[in-house]
C-alpha cells in the first residue's frame, strides 16, 4: 500500500524551529516530485515547498522563503521540511504530496500546485505557532 504519513508537528514559539518528516511506505521517492502543502483555517491550501528526487532542485513560496529549507533523508526514505524563524501567520496543517516525475511535472514544480500531485497523500501534521 502506498502511504505517506507525516510527523514532527507541534506547538512552537515565535523564532522558533520544527522539522517535519514525511515518511513514504510502500515505495521509494526516486523518480517522485514531493512537495509540502499547508491550510490555515478559512484559508486555502498554500504550496510550501517542493523537490525534485530527480536532480534535487528545490522550491519554495515566497511567504517560507529563506526560512524554510525542504530536502531527503535517504536513511528513513523520508522528505524532511525544516522551518526556522516561525511566525504566528505559519500556523496551519501541513500535508506532504508525492507525484512521479514526467517532463511536464519538472518544468511546473515551482507552480507549487496540489493539483499536480495525485499519487499519494498524507494525513497531515498541525503546526501551531504562538505569538
Amino acid at each position: 500500500e502506498v502511504q505517506l504519513v507525516e510527523s514532527g508537528g507541534g506547538l512552537v514559539q515565535a523564532g522558533g524551529s520544527l522539522r517535519l518528516s514525511c515518511a513514504a511506505s510502500g515505495f521509494t521517492f526516486d523518480g517522485f516530485a514531493v512537495a509540502w502543502f499547508r491550510q490555515a483555517p478559512g484559508k486555502e491550501r498554500e504550496g510550501v515547498s517542493s523537490i525534485s528526487t530527480s536532480d534535487g532542485t528545490t522550491h519554495y513560496s515566497d511567504s517560507v522563503k529563506g526560512r524554510f529549507t525542504i530536502g531527503r533523508d535517504n536513511a528513513r526514505n523520508a522528505v524532511y521540511l525544516q522551518m526556522n524563524s516561525l511566525k504566528p501567520e505559519d500556523t496551519a496543517v501541513y500535508r506532504c504530496a508525492a507525484q512521479r516525475e514526467d517532463l511536464l511535472l519538472q518544468a511546473r514544480l515551482w507552480v507549487l500546485s496540489s493539483a499536480d500531485y495525485k499519487d499519494a497523500w498524507g494525513q497531515g501534521t498541525l503546526v501551531t505557532v504562538s505569538s
